[in-house]
């Protein structure tokens, strides 16, 4: 017998290929029957979820569709490693940020019902934004409404929004909760250390605390008084703007005023007058500021006690710009030295920035969501506080030598706060920081920072640490910190066998709340 009982008799291969056939024909009758339902379904739907529907089971197209409720986030970190810094070939002029069109129609729910019609947030081809783009030093306000940002918004849809618009809807950062319990007369910033070891260049990113991105602490009258002073003294070195920069510029006023609002409503207020538009009232300072009165970055000077720069997409070329500014308290450089230069030639000066990190940070301001604001902190040590010290100053004259009779009290840790977000209506980037001064002498009691401080400044990068500019107090400031490191490591705050490294608190360290709780008299 066969091992297979099949029949190979011609009139039973007949019988067995007729059932195959009527078995295939009735597989493509019902094929047919599920094709025509499925093209029924698809021309039903409306042309937005045919052309969602299509994006996803076609090829790409040379234009995407731009509605950032579909587009899925993409890298933006700059800690990613390119080997050697090579760039791949990448035509930045082709990357957008990521869009939030969707987010015109939340934004515009309070609007009138005309300015609603202009708020839906359609889809648009990639392609019309780019035909439409407005330029690079035109000024939104004498465009055409068909013109277009490089978040692909309209000058209709930005005129419909009108002013103080609902930013945080825009954007996606919450807005703040309001610090009741906060009284300026006591107020004090935290106590920032963003000290690491191993050190090496990176920019060390964490994600923006929504509640803390405008800190404000009792030397506020003070702070505000000093910087209108330093604007007085050196004007376009301390505050200027670019053709091109008005929306970005009032944008950033717009939000930092609303933030204040929220965060602080015990000193702050914004009110509408139909004569008069917008009203700030400050009541720390104890006055109002008219809005439409002065130029945004004015506005920003006489209420805020931060730096801001202000950073634009060139659509030439698609790299950012420093086209507008304040700034109040930048050590060996200015507003003037600065404007209208490129992200790698504002960072030329930084150690290793070319070969680490260049491509790295043009890729991650190319690609930053609005939604994803960051925060980072660097510092040095100083005698005592510098702010604004532009080149020639004679305050230059103190890194220039090791003064033997230095005391321990003149020597300072100065962090600067930095945050960096992306607005969102013109898509600008926006770095702004503020900068703070501990005396070293408060360290004895921190847990592990004395430690880091005397590790880094032996063993840190030589390059990195004459960037800094430490040495010039080093000579004190080392024998200080190995004292009281040794002192803790013998007083249990610290463990004998503890081996340098980053804290898992940083930028703070172990009991920060309570010791900065206490300074505040809580």
């Amino acid at each position: 017998m066969s091992a297979f009982p099949i029949s190979f008799e011609p009139t039973a291969l007949l019988r067995m290929w007729t059932r195959n056939l009527g078995r295939l024909e009735e597989s493509l009758i019902y094929l047919a029957i599920c094709l025509l339902l499925s093209l029924i379904c698809f021309l039903a739907l409306g042309k937005r979820q045919q052309d969602l529907l299509m994006s996803l089971i076609s090829a790409p197209r040379s234009g995407r569709r731009i509605s950032s409720s579909k587009t899925p986030p993409r890298s933006f970190s700059p800690e990613k490693k390119v080997p050697n810094n090579v760039a791949p070939l990448v035509d930045f002029k082709d990357i957008f940020p990521p869009f939030r069109r969707e987010a015109l129609l939340m934004a515009g729910q309070h609007h009138t019902p005309e300015e609603k019609k202009k708020l839906q947030g359609d889809d648009l081809d990639e392609a019309v934004i780019k035909e439409g783009l407005i330029g690079w030093e035109a000024n939104y306000r004498d465009c055409g409404l068909s013109k277009y940002t490089a978040m692909g918004i309209s000058m209709e849809e930005i005129n419909a929004l009108g002013d103080f618009p609902d930013y945080a809807e825009l954007s996606g950062v919450p807005l703040p909760e309001a610090y009741e319990e906060f009284t300026i007369k006591n107020a004090l910033p935290r106590p920032y250390r963003p000290l690491r070891w191993a050190y090496h260049q990176t920019m060390s990113l964490t994600k923006l605390e929504p509640d803390w991105w405008l800190e404000l602490e009792k030397s506020y009258a003070g702070c505000i008084e000093d910087r209108k002073k330093l604007f007085k003294a050196h004007g376009k070195m301390v505050l200027d703007y670019l053709p091109g920069s008005e929306l970005a510029c009032k944008e950033t006023m717009e939000m930092a005023l609303q933030f204040l609002c929220a965060r602080y409503p015990q000193y702050f207020s914004l009110t509408h007058s139909a004569t008069k538009g917008y009203i700030f009232k400050n009541g720390i300072l104890k006055n109002k500021t008219i809005i439409r009165n002065m130029h945004p970055l004015h506005v920003l000077l006489c209420n805020v006690p931060e730096d801001f720069a202000i950073m634009l997409r060139n659509p030439e070329d698609g790299f950012y710009y420093f086209r507008a500014g304040i700034l109040c308290s930048a050590l060996g450089w200015n507003v003037s030295t600065k404007l209208g230069l490129q992200l790698k030639e504002i960072h030329s000066p930084i150690p290793d920035y070319k070969e680490k990190m260049e491509f790295s940070m043009d890729r991650y301001f190319a690609k930053l969501p609005t939604s994803r604001p960051i925060q980072r902190g660097s510092w040095g040590l100083e005698i005592d506080r510098p702010l604004f010290m532009p080149p020639g100053d004679p305050h230059e004259q103190h890194r220039l030598r090791q003064d033997p009779d230095l005391p321990l009290s003149r020597i300072h840790l100065r962090v600067d706060w930095q945050t960096l977000r992306r607005v969102p209506l013109s898509g600008a980037i926006i770095f702004n920081f503020k900068a703070l001064f501990t005396p070293i002498e408060q360290f004895r009691d921190e847990a592990y920072i004395p430690t880091l401080l005397s590790k880094i400044c032996k063993e840190g990068k030589k390059s990195l640490m004459e960037y800094k500019n430490t040495w010039h107090v080093e000579h004190k400031a080392i024998p200080a910190f190995e004292a009281w490191d040794a002192e803790q490591r013998s007083n249990g705050l610290v463990p004998k066998d503890w081996e340098v490294r980053t804290l898992e608190q940083s930028p703070w360290f172990p009991g920060w709340e309570e010791k900065w709780h206490r300074m505040q008299g809580f």
